[in-house]
């Protein structure tokens, strides 16, 4: 098969000839810029490829084709610019400043960023803020500049899956705008102002998915977000909490990528098995990142409870193994996960989350030939 037909069939939770294998596919499922350098060191390419960020925040890049060849990854992104009015801009304390107002400070070098400010921190909840806020444009030009170039050139020299990468989901992006802590009390005491930024949210985000797939709707196989449901212990809200605010939003946002035809990914941390029942309901095609160190993350489990209706997509150990374990662990976690969530189709293999800084390059590799030897069908 190629590497195309073998994502696309294991989305429709059928067996293609081997498991599908991500790097570089997702906002979340690529790899820490440092942990990349030494990687490709280790390979011996040669002059090290230059450096594409896919999240300046988190440090992330889009790996060189070279070594996406060389580990037969299935899977491709493109990804939006910055816009042309306020693009994102570094500030003198090493700071980011970017176009919703929002402060990203520097934690260490080559680690993540987190936001530390933004336009709606110590407001009281007043639907009113929503509306006073400087929405900006979602059809801003620089946006689209390259995203059909990227597409075009994956085309003319791999035929993997292309993935559109778009912007995060309504959760994220208020927890970013309000702060963490606030965001999530708003959802009980603030409930109109929280309808009230996700409406104006999802209406941004539609046009900017619309414009984006009427670009290269042609040329890309899925799209993704990303909007974190869990923590390590359990679902960050109430299930149902979430159906009353969150998931008719959530809704609008899949259908608006299904008028396209397009499969849907969503990318949420932590302990989210709560929740899969109703991402099913509301027509996410495939979960990432599975986190199975995370409570009620059991891998067999989920497979059995919702592999026929859901792709899982990720599934291998960031916290402890692939930092901390050998290769030869390494190699029996992609072992035990092919064996948990592979079986009839359905999965495409990776890490949970983006490789860190202090994963090994020797146990990236192990991971990649492990899904080689046991993913074959």
């Amino acid at each position: 098969m190629t590497h195309r037909e073998r994502v696309l069939i294991a989305l429709k939770r059928q067996q293609p000839d081997r498991v599908p294998v991500d790097l570089g596919g997702t906002l979340a499922s690529t790899i820490n810029i440092h942990a990349y350098r030494r990687l490709v060191a280790h390979l011996g390419f040669g002059e090290a490829p230059s450096i594409a960020y896919l999240s300046r925040r988190s440090n992330s890049v889009l790996p060189d084709e070279r070594l996406l060849t060389y580990l037969d990854v299935d899977c491709r992104a493109v990804i939006l610019d910055n816009p042309d009015k306020n693009p994102e801009r570094e500030l003198p304390d090493g700071s980011l400043y970017d176009e919703w107002g929002i402060t990203w400070k520097h934690l260490a070098e080559g680690q993540h960023f987190i936001n530390s400010g933004g336009p709606f921190y110590g407001q009281e909840p007043d639907p009113a803020l929503v509306e006073k806020f400087a929405w900006p444009n979602p059809l801003d030009p620089g946006r689209f500049r390259t995203l059909r170039s990227q597409a075009q050139t994956h085309r003319a020299r791999t035929d993997a899956a292309i993935i559109l990468v778009l912007g995060v989901g309504l959760v994220h992006q208020l927890q970013f705008m309000r702060g963490y802590a606030a965001s999530l009390e708003d959802l009980i005491v603030a409930p109109d102002f929280v309808r009230a930024f996700m409406e104006r949210y999802v209406d941004f985000w539609g046009c900017l998915t619309e414009r984006a797939l009427q670009e290269v709707g042609d040329l890309v196989d899925l799209a993704m977000f990303g909007d974190d449901l869990g923590t390590q212990q359990g679902p960050v809200m109430n299930p149902a909490l979430y159906r009353r605010l969150i998931k008719p939003y959530h809704a609008q946002m899949v259908q608006t990528v299904k008028r396209f035809g397009k499969p849907v990914l969503l990318h949420s941390c932590g302990s989210v098995a709560a929740f899969i029942p109703d991402l099913i309901e509301v027509g996410f095609d495939a979960l990432h990142p599975i986190q199975v160190s995370a409570k009620d993350m059991d891998s067999a489990k989920l497979k059995r409870e919702f592999g026929r209706d859901i792709t899982f997509w990720g599934g291998i150990d960031t916290q402890r193994v692939l930092p901390r374990g050998t290769p030869q662990e390494v190699k029996e976690e992609v072992r035990r996960r092919i064996a948990d969530l592979g079986p009839g189709g359905g999965y495409v293999l990776g890490a949970v989350h983006n490789i860190q800084a202090e994963v090994p390059a020797e146990n990236i590799l192990a991971m990649f030939e492990a899904a080689r030897e046991f993913g074959r069908y």
